[in-house]
């Protein structure tokens, strides 16, 4: 065996070798022959995104937020469960009281932040918002329940509300614990 097969154990190991020639072990590595890729862009997301932002900020409610016959509930974290449950049973005076019943959607919105304000004025504590089920809406749904439980979120004045008991309206009204 010559210094070639040294390291060879069998007879093909020794054929191979012979059919390949003599062999330089590589110094260095070479460069990647293809470029990197470009880091992926998240358009899809990043356009899902800008998408529900614009959603959140429009003034029009979405119709899919609120069911007809469903019960509207809100809090904020500093009203406790006593008060929660008083006004769930309607056990507040009411010291006002707003139909927006057949009411254009700015309108009503218009109409419910003129009405707030002045219950602000009057100090008043307590008072129902009468927004109708949306039985009228069609395949739309309750357009107005659906403004109004977005509208009535949105500012810091509204501490609290909810349906009214069936007397005073039931799922077509809430009652709202102001500030």
């Amino acid at each position: 065996m010559d210094k070639k097969d040294k390291h060879s154990k069998t007879g093909e190991d020794a054929l191979f070798r012979d059919a390949v020639g003599p062999v330089k072990p590589v110094s260095q590595r070479r460069a990647n022959p293809r470029p990197p890729q470009p880091k992926p862009h998240a358009r899809f997301s990043r356009a899902d995104d800008e998408a529900t932002l614009r959603e959140s900020l429009a003034d029009e409610p979405d119709a899919a937020d609120v069911e007809s016959g469903e019960v509207l509930l809100f809090a904020r974290p500093a009203v406790t469960r006593r008060t929660m449950r008083q006004l769930r049973r309607g056990q507040f005076a009411i010291q006002g009281e707003i139909d927006l019943h057949g009411m254009k959607l700015d309108e009503a919105r218009a109409a419910l932040d003129a009405f707030i304000a002045a219950a602000r004025v009057r100090h008043a504590r307590c008072v129902r918002v009468i927004h109708g089920k949306g039985l009228g809406s069609g395949p739309r749904g309750p357009v107005i329940k659906a403004g109004v439980n977005r509208w009535l979120r949105s500012g810091d004045v509204v501490m609290a509300f909810c349906s009214a008991q069936p007397r005073d309206g039931g799922t077509g009204a809430v009652y709202v614990l102001l500030r």
